[in-house]
This record gives C-alpha cells, structure tokens and sequence, in this order.
C-alpha cells in the first residue's frame, strides 16, 4: 500500500466542535496546525488541576481535530486505511460525519478501514475528538494527535499496512537464513495469481538475497507467502554493530507492478540462560540500561523523528545501550532510532492491569483490551532488530496474588504466541506487590513488634495517596533495611509465582534479591529493571560478578515533564512527590531536557567501563548548609562549574569521576593530591575556593590517562549560539536543536549569571519550543522568552514546507544580538 502522510493543514480548537461550526465561524478560536501535535503543552499551567504534579500541572481537556481531504475519484474502489499513531488519552474517528472506529490506549497505534466512508472525486471530512482525562497517568502524557498520521492506499490486490516479517532463523559469521512472511490481500471477487519478488539488500547496497515467486490469492482473501532467504557472510546486527539490510517485497501482474514495500530489518539472534546470561549473536552481552518517558522535554509529547534519535544518540554517547520504554510501548520513530544507532530495547506493555494508580488510569479499559494492545505491540516491534524483550508490565500491584501470577502467565503466552523470538520480563516492585502483607514483612526485617511499627507510621495528615504514597515510601528500599525486604521469605512467597512466569525475572528496587535468586533459583535469570542511579557502583559490581545477571536500567538517563518533585532539590522546604507548585519537571535524569550531561551520568560511563578520561562535579557553593530534602532516586546537585563569585575562601566538595587506577586534582597547578580511584570510580576533595583552573588527571598504571578542565568564567558578555544543523529539508517536520548559552570574552561558559533572552524565528521555519532545564519555574514553552537555568535555554526550530533561509535572531539586554540562518531546502 502507499503510505501518504496527513500531517499538514489541521484546524483544531479546544473542547467539541461541528464542521458546521468551523465553516461559521462559530467554533471559538480556531487554529490552523501542522501535526504532530500535544495539545497539553500548550495549555497554561494551573495549581488547581487535579492532575497536580504528576503532569507538571499541566490540565486536560477536550479536544477537536479536523481536516478536508481531497479524495481522487481513481481511489474508487481502492482501500483506504487510516494510521494514527497515537492519540491522547481516548478518542473518536469521525469520517463526514460517520463515526469510524473509538480507541482508549493512548500509546498504541490506531489503523482503521475508511473504504466505505469516503467521497471520491469530492472533498471529504476527517475529524478527531479527544478527551485528555485529569488523573489519568502518573506522568506527563501529553494529549491530541501527538503522533504522525498517514493514509494507507492499496489496489484491489496489495500489500497491507501490517503483517509483514522478517525474522532470523539462524545466523553466524557464515551464513544466515532469513524468513520473510508476506501477507497479500484480495478484496475483489475474481482469483489473481501474482508474481512476488523480494530482494534483500545489505548495509553495503549490494543485493544480499533475492527470490522470485507466483502466488494465487483467491477472491476475497488475504494468502501468506514464506519464503526462507540464503545470506551468505551477513552483516551481523548488534548493539555495537547496528547494521541494517533493506528488504523490498513488491508484487506485479502481468510484470506490471501493482504494490511494493520496503522493510528496514537487521539480522541477529537472540540466546539465553543462567549461565551464560543474554547472548546477541553468540556473544554475552550486559545490558547498560535506562528507563525513559516518551515526552521530549520542551516540546513537550509531539513525536518528531528528529527528536527521538537525538534523544536516543545522547543516550548512547553517555555510555548506555538499552532503553526501556516506560511504561508503555516506545514509539515508531525511536524505534527506529534504536535500529540505526544500536540500542537495545526493553517495550513495555502497561503501567496497571486490574487496579488502578490514578482513578482514571488504564485499569478502567486493560481488562477488556489487553489482546488488542498485546498484538499492537507486537506487530509494531517485530521487524525492529533492537527490540529484544516484552515486558508484560510495570509495578504491578497484582504481583503479589494469585491472580496477579495468572494474569502474567497469560499476557506472557499471549507475547509468546505472537513473537517465540524475544524474551518477557516484568519490572516487579516489592513495596508494591507486597504491600498486602508490608506490616509482616517490616517486622520480619526490622525485628519489631507491630506495635512498635505502628508507632513509626506518619500522622495520617501526612500520609500521600495512590502512587505517590509508594514513591514517598521509597527510603525503605535503601540500605540494610531495603535488603532485608527484597530478601524477605515473605516477599519471595507473595512474588514467587508471579516472577516464575517470565522469561526474566525483572525486578525494581530490589538489587539484594539478584544474587539470593540464584541461591533460591539456580534456573533464573534476572534484571535489574529499574533502579537508584546511586546504586550504579554497587549494583554493577552485582552485573559483572554474575552470569545470571543481564544488567541494570536505571531511573533514569533523561529528565522528563510530570512526575514533578522524583528528584527536584528543594531548598525551600518543599516536599518531594508532592503538589508542590511549580515544579515541572522530575528532575533526575543522567541528561536534563536540554540534553546536557549531568556529573553522574559521568559517573555511571565510568562505571560501565568506557573510557579512562576524568570528569568534574561541584556541589553548588550557593546552596551548601541549606538544609533540603531528598528522595533515593536523587545523586547530588552538583554541575561541572569553578564559577562560584562571593564564595571565595569557602570550601567546595570536589567530585573526581573516572574509570582509573588513581586521579589527581590540582587547583591553579599546584596539587592537592593523588588518591586510589580504582573499583571506587570517584574520589571526593574538599577544596578552598579560589578562581582560576581546576584540573583533574586519571593514571592507569602510572600513566596518565585523561584530564578534565573547569576553568573560572569571568562576567558573562556574549550569547553563544550553536545549533547541531543549519540545514534543513523543506519537509514540515524536520528539527534544528538551537543552544543558547553565557560566555565570557574569553569564551568560558558562565553557568552562574543569569540573562532574559528573547528568539525570533523569521522565513521558512518556525520555533516549536523554547525554554531551560530549570525543574521548577513558571512560563510557556511556547513563550518567546525564557531566563537562562545554570547559563543556558535551548530552542527547537521547524522547518517549514517551503524552501529558502529562515533567520533565527537571539537578543538579551547587556549582550550584542546574534543571528543564525538556517538553509531549508
């Protein structure tokens, strides 16, 4: 089928509209809108939304969406499939006027059938109504046509959009065998015999495999053409080697070419045990993880292809080579993303199956349409080379039942009876599963009496609600007390079953259990699904000691919208997973929203071994002695800056990160000592500040391995403006990434002096988002200007459809004006 994007020219309008309405004039304020589109992101943000800060304070709301369409008369006869990609939070189709199809998941991909809807030869009305519905996600969601969406148009006999396969049957350096699996489909009544060609081509662009074949397809029907293809020598695919082949299947009658797709697909195999761990093409690999949201900071959920791979490449520069989508299935273009830069993934099904987190989350609708999203999963993964586990879910409060444990058994058949060539996890949270029997399992591990226990509770004023209770009881899984827990009979009575059904026992918080597993279950295999970036050290000691041990996916390598206050520092007496205005944003995050790296995403790259070179984190001289609360998931609020004016004297707490036998900190070249970093990874020194240059030096075995620099900046006089691409295509979609940032004369980053800057956007382009990494502040992404957080904003520029320059001019009292012109062609 042909795939022909729908992405331009959309009339949308808060709360529910009639075309009438539109063509009146009546519908309110009406705006002309190019997909894809969050609604959310452009709502104000209000204290008194129910939402609160599990989306940043961002409301929901009613949404219209609407199109006119031209509709060529040749397309009689022809089907006509409409995907949407995802739509928040419920939603309903409309086609002039006819109610298409409704859908409630709104993180899986929505195709309907539009044949029968349509007028030809004339203009045709396509219409969307959303309802984002308050308290309905414990994250920032986004809401509207946050996604592309295309028309799928196919002849009488073609291709359909879904139901093509390619898949590894086996591989090695020699030869691999790979099966491609083509669906072709028949709506007239009359038997067409076709001839199907499918080519394989490598990453080189020579042909790899072909085969040529005829088909009958009888009237009506849809017959499955498997073909098994020869490849010899193949270019394997893996997390360090993401090489992809191109699989083009077209169909023709008579030689005359009626229907053709193309495949991006990778070939690689997938083996598993205690023993030996996860395999990728025989070779055991450690999976260097992080959980991450869907939601690209200030542009809020819009999914641009342009944003998800730069998202994606950040991650994989920091160090990491496996994503899990949390806590919902991952997106069409990060996917992609993955294929290309060698990422693995981790998809998540769902946040909740049978009892709700929020009163209005997806355990009101999983019961009923769990198959359909199981399968929508599936079909939209199973050609992706770097998708390699399911998870059935995420912190599931069943898990510690009985029914819980049938549940999974049947979402892990279901996943395996779709897909027998990936793995299926669950990210098991022992708080959660356990908290039917907690009580007992405090005092088992405690040695208290309840009573005792009892008298340590929080005053019920105190006490938060739903999921946020859970996170604010957090400290308990950290330390003795948290082992003790994870490592629980009790836990292991309530969680057994339930763990058992998966191909990985995958668990969150619970690091004290990989290694006891073992003990108990020498057959399991086990993953840290999602864990305290302050474990790293410790926990990755776990990964490397034992086999049975896959790796870690830390919480979480980029910061994201909702959940605000995981990890805000508050130094004002605000509590953390709380409504507390205004926070934003979670956070934590090894990268913040701007894509900088932040001193424990450092850190972590040493632990995970790459590279020898040190690194430098500084505790905030402003803030220290301020008394300020935390959460486990929060490392230290530290930046790489020796810019601290009015501190001088004082003592600053130096962080040394580094992948080394010993690192050496030397302050305006005098040294002020060398210390044993090895196994440790970081060393910490207590330095009298004084301006000038902090250098930091590795040794692996007495050499010198790597230095770091922070020199001091001096008064900030210069705007410095990068984007990471002046040129465009004149697509509509396309994204430059623009970085504003304070330098002195010397051309030092001044992250300690602030600046209001202001962007205009002029010619064929236009600004999507702009604003800073600050967690907790007041403003609209969508303002045209934001003050610098730490020295820094970031804007987002799209490219129009039209080609020529398009001039971007950024100004700030007391600094020279810049310009930067984008070439979009």
């Amino acid at each position: 089928m042909k795939k022909i994007s729908l992405n331009q020219n959309w009339q949308f309008a808060k709360g529910t509209i009639t075309m009438m309405e539109l063509m009146m004039g009546d519908a309110g304020n009406i705006e002309n809108i190019d997909l894809p589109h969050d609604a959310m992101i452009y709502q104000e943000r209000t204290p008194a939304t129910a939402n609160a800060h599990q989306t940043g304070f961002y409301p929901g709301g009613e949404y219209t969406y609407m199109k006119k369409w031209e509709i060529p008369e040749a397309w009689k006869g022809c089907t006509v499939v409409l995907e949407f990609e995802g739509v928040a939070d419920t939603c309903r189709i409309y086609m002039n006027g006819d109610l298409v199809t409704e859908h409630v998941n709104p993180y899986t991909g929505i195709f309907a059938d539009v044949s029968g809807y349509l007028k030809y030869g004339q203009e045709n009305e396509l219409k969307v109504e959303v309802c984002s519905i308050e308290q309905s996600s414990r994250w920032y969601s986004g809401a509207g046509l946050y996604r592309p969406v295309y028309a799928w148009v196919g002849k009488t006999v073609h291709i359909p959009a879904q139901g093509v396969r390619v898949t590894t049957r086996e591989a090695d350096c020699e030869a691999a065998v790979v099966e491609v699996e083509v669906p072709i489909c028949n709506r007239g009544m009359v038997s067409e015999t076709v001839q199907v060609e499918i080519t394989l081509t490598g990453p080189n662009g020579a042909e790899a495999a072909a085969e040529h074949i005829p088909v009958t397809v009888f009237g009506e029907s849809t017959q499955m053409c498997c073909q098994r293809l020869l490849v010899e020598h193949p270019a394997l695919w893996s997390d360090e080697t993401p090489n992809l082949y191109s699989c083009r299947i077209t169909i023709s009658e008579d030689e005359n070419p009626i229907d053709s797709v193309n495949i991006s697909t990778g070939i690689r195999t997938l083996r598993l045990n205690a023993k030996q761990g996860l395999l990728v093409n025989g070779k055991p690999t450690k999976l260097r993880g992080t959980c991450i949201h869907h939601d690209n900071g200030i542009i809020g959920a819009a999914t641009f292809p342009d944003a998800e791979y730069r998202r994606c490449r950040q991650m994989k520069e920091a160090g990491f080579n496996a994503l899990r989508s949390a806590h919902h299935p991952m997106s069409k273009a990060m996917l992609e993303a993955c294929d290309k830069l060698g990422m693995l993934v981790m998809d998540e099904l769902s946040d909740m199956w049978t009892r709700t987190k929020n009163p209005h989350d997806y355990a009101n609708y999983f019961p009923t349409h769990w198959k359909q999203d199981v399968w929508d999963m599936v079909e939209k993964d199973y050609n992706h080379p770097c998708v390699i586990l399911y998870s059935t879910g995420n912190e599931i409060p069943e898990a510690g039942t009985q029914k819980g444990a049938e549940w999974n058994r049947r979402i892990h058949a279901e996943m395996k009876r779709l897909d027998a060539t990936r793995y299926t996890t669950n990210g098991i949270n022992g708080l959660m599963a356990g908290n039917d029997r907690m009580g007992e399992i405090m005092c088992q591990a405690t040695g208290m009496t309840p009573e005792q226990l009892e008298a340590m509770q929080q005053p019920d004023e105190q006490k938060r609600g739903g999921a946020d209770e859970i996170n604010g009881m957090a400290e308990v899984m950290v330390g003795p007390l948290a082992d003790a827990i994870a490592t629980s009979p009790i836990l292991e009575e309530m969680i057994g079953e339930f763990a058992a059904a998966n191909d990985i026992a995958g668990y969150n918080y619970l690091t004290a259990l990989h290694e006891e597993d073992h003990i108990r279950h020498p057959n399991r295999v086990v993953l840290g699904t999602e864990t305290f970036p302050a474990d790293i050290v410790h926990l990755w000691d776990i990964v490397k000691r034992n086999p049975h041990v896959l790796g870690d996916f830390t919480w979480t390598g980029y910061d994201y919208l909702g959940e605000a206050g995981c990890g805000i520092f508050h130094y004002n007496g605000g509590v953390n997973f709380s409504a507390h205005w205004p926070d934003r944003l979670a956070g934590i995050g090894d990268i913040d929203i701007l894509g900088d790296r932040k001193p424990i995403s450092y850190l972590r790259q040493a632990v995970f071994g790459i590279g020898h070179a040190p690194s430098i984190g500084v505790l905030r001289m402003d803030k220290a002695g301020i008394e300020v609360g935390k959460t486990p998931w929060m490392w230290k609020d530290n930046l790489a800056s020796w810019t601290w004016p009015g501190y001088e004297g004082e003592t600053a707490s130096v962080d040394v990160y580094a992948n080394a036998d010993e690192a050496e900190l030397f302050l305006n070249g005098e040294s002020l000592g060398r210390k044993s970093i090895g196994g440790v990874y970081v060393v910490t020194y207590e330095v009298p500040y004084h301006p000038g240059k902090l250098e930091a030096v590795s040794y692996l075995n007495g050499v010198e391995a790597g230095r770091a620099v922070l020199q001091t900046a001096g008064k900030a006089v210069k705007l410095k403006v990068e984007a990471d691409r002046n040129e465009l295509p004149a697509d509509g979609e396309s994204l430059t990434f623009v970085k504003i940032r304070l330098e002195d004369a010397a051309g030092n980053f001044n992250r300690r002096e602030s600046a209001t800057v202001t962007i205009k956007v002029e010619g064929c382009a236009a600004l999507q988002g702009f604003g800073s990494a600050d967690p907790s502040c007041e403003g609209s992404y969508q303002s045209h200007t934001w003050n610098t957080y730490d020295g820094s904003v970031m804007a987002v520029i799209r490219a129009a459809k039209c080609s020529g320059k398009a001039v971007v001019t950024i100004s700030a009292v007391n600094f020279a004006e810049e310009k930067l012109v984008l070439n979009i062609k």
